[in-house]
């Protein structure tokens, strides 16, 4: 009898044990595990970012980290091809995959990623960390929007700017421009107006090849698809126009900044990226920084850039959130902004002296007047498929001049309106 009972002791003891050993396992993810000394080690929080060529990225890791003892935020470096991290990313999020915790995803894949159930929604979150979304960059904010709610915050944006040739264009003018009160029509009748001054051969440049860019420029023309109609025929105007070249419709960002540091053209609608070729004098630039102006565009510039959002089947759902809420908030921007020269999403550090110090663009009044009114391009779980039916029939458009109504049609199918 006492074999029997102290059989049955040792069989409950080690059932007793063996829960304990798998209570311990689940609740790891969230509540950390504790080391031989019994100190509970961080919950590791992975991070599925694109490389840097630049040391903020791993700076601001390391901040957060440093900040706090709970979570250990590490890098999973992704390639910098944005398709392949794309189809990467859609193949370990379509399987259900709790591999990333926290996503650096293009601003064109938020409504794609949202709309298929991938990501947590963060509106609840944002609201009890008392963040608004008017403490961030409106066109990145709207690209993370699917349905009314918000799912991503800013990682680093970028923007569609007007360059002009500050040296050409007079101070009325500049004026007009930089306080971004004036219409296409007036960049039009400036364009035309300027068109061969100062040694230019053309008035203004911009992306019209059909592409993506096509779609960027679609989206600014039609003030973000309100006035398709009115945009497009704007745009066939500028394509006709002898201030543009006669194949703007092969024009990408390539063909934009080399014609316009090579001082060919007094106006031309690009990234920032084009300013630091130019301050950087990089080989071909003829002209100088101090000869370029930059201004927002008429409906505001096209939001690019990069956005930050949680996996939804993340086991460390809190982790992911506090680690977004860092890097996106005042201390993550700055960090991103200092060390690696990248726009702050984050509006406060528009005006932060360290932060201009370490970025010219942010030292100019149009430059500042763009990053507060940009815009968004359609946030779909199909984008691919919108953004191709817009470039079609929009070139085919302004190729022809013909069969305006019915690429009107296509484009308001393709977007819901």
């Amino acid at each position: 009898m006492k074999k029997r009972l102290f059989g049955l002791m040792i069989v409950l003891l080690s059932l007793g044990l063996l829960a304990a050993c798998g209570n311990k396992s689940e609740n790891n993810a969230e509540n950390g595990s504790k080391n031989e000394g019994g100190d509970k080690e961080p919950v590791v929080i992975k991070f599925a970012a694109q490389n840097d060529n630049t040391p903020a990225t791993q700076a601001a890791i390391d901040a957060f980290n440093s900040s706090q003892d709970k979570y250990k935020v590490e890098w999973e470096q992704m390639t910098n091809d944005s398709a392949q991290m794309h189809d990467q990313l859609l193949t370990s999020l379509s399987s259900g995959s709790s591999d990333y915790d926290v996503l650096s995803l293009d601003v064109v894949w938020a409504g794609e990623f949202a709309g298929a159930g991938y990501l947590e929604p963060i509106d609840v979150r944002m609201q009890e960390a008392g963040l608004k979304k008017e403490d961030f960059n409106a066109g990145s904010m709207a690209s993370g929007n699917y349905k009314g709610k918000q799912y991503t915050l800013p990682f680093f944006p970028d923007v569609g700017l007007l360059y002009y040739r500050k040296d050409i264009v007079s101070q009325e003018d500049a004026k007009k421009l930089e306080s971004g009160d004036y219409t296409y029509q007036d960049l039009l009748a400036m364009a035309e107006k300027y068109k061969g001054q100062g040694g230019t051969k053309y008035g203004f440049v911009y992306q019209s090849k059909q592409y993506e860019g096509l779609t960027v420029n679609v989206t600014e023309f039609t003030n973000s698809f309100k006035d398709i109609k009115g945009g497009l025929e704007t745009m066939y105007q500028f394509t006709k126009s002898e201030a543009t070249p006669d194949d703007i419709l092969t024009y990408m960002e390539g063909e934009t900044h080399t014609v316009f540091e090579q001082g060919q053209s007094v106006f031309a609608r690009n990234w920032p990226y084009a300013f630091g070729r130019i301050q950087g004098q990089e080989d071909g630039v003829k002209i100088k920084a101090d000869q370029v102006g930059v201004a927002p565009l008429p409906n505001g510039g096209s939001v690019g850039g990069w956005l930050l959002a949680i996996n939804k089947n993340s086991k460390n759902i809190d982790g992911a959130w506090e680690f977004i809420k860092f890097l996106s908030g005042p201390e993550g921007q700055k960090i991103m902004s200092t060390k690696g020269g990248y726009l702050p999403g984050y509006n406060a550090l528009l005006t932060d002296s360290e932060v201009v110090q370490a970025n010219t663009l942010l030292s100019m009044e149009g430059f500042k007047k763009a990053l507060e009114t940009t815009i968004a391009r359609p946030v779909s779980p199909e984008y691919s498929k919108v953004s191709d039916t817009i470039q079609v029939n929009a070139h085919k458009y302004l190729s022809s001049g013909k069969g305006l109504d019915e690429a009107v049609q296509a484009i308001q199918q393709a977007i819901g309106q």
